[in-house]
């Protein structure tokens, strides 16, 4: 008698600056609204790439584990730092003003499909369809640490 072996689904952890951090997978991520995009960007390697990511808004997920904002203190939201680990170690920054609908609002999503494929297996995707290079575009997300400690300097 033979056993299939399958393989676990892929986890993300969410974590820093939050009230509630969290390990998160695709099925999970599916419980957000599910966004679609078609991009075209420029990979070094390969040339132009062209693809349809569907999956939520990076901003929505974060906003529900809750950063740590400071109320009293104006634009807090702007010292926030945003880095994403891939599986393969690679690594991107973005800034809370990036994503924040009160400034640039960019459509930031971590993808649960890629050209209609699941992408359970692989792990979400990290999609800036405003970047024109696909060099922030991040596979297998392992980790997001939303970061706050970048104190105001007094005056």
């Amino acid at each position: 008698m033979s056993q299939t072996l399958t393989q676990p689904v892929a986890e993300l952890a969410l974590t820093g600056d939050l009230a509630r951090p969290a390990r998160l997978t695709v099925p999970d991520l599916l419980g957000w609204p599910q966004h679609r995009v078609r991009v075209a960007f420029e990979c070094r390697t390969s040339g132009v790439q062209h693809h349809e990511f569907a999956g939520p808004r990076l901003y929505d997920v974060l906003s529900d584990a809750g950063p740590g904002f400071d109320p009293a203190r104006r634009k807090d939201r702007l010292r926030f730092l945003i880095a994403v680990t891939g599986t393969d170690g690679h690594h991107a920054l973005l800034s809370w003003a990036e994503i924040d609908p009160d400034f640039a609002h960019a459509p930031v999503l971590l993808a649960t499909s890629i050209d209609d494929t699941p992408l359970d297996r692989a792990g979400s995707q990290l999609v800036l369809p405003q970047d024109r290079c696909g060099a922030r575009y991040i596979s297998g997300i392992r980790a997001i640490r939303v970061d706050g400690g970048y104190p105001r300097p007094e005056a």
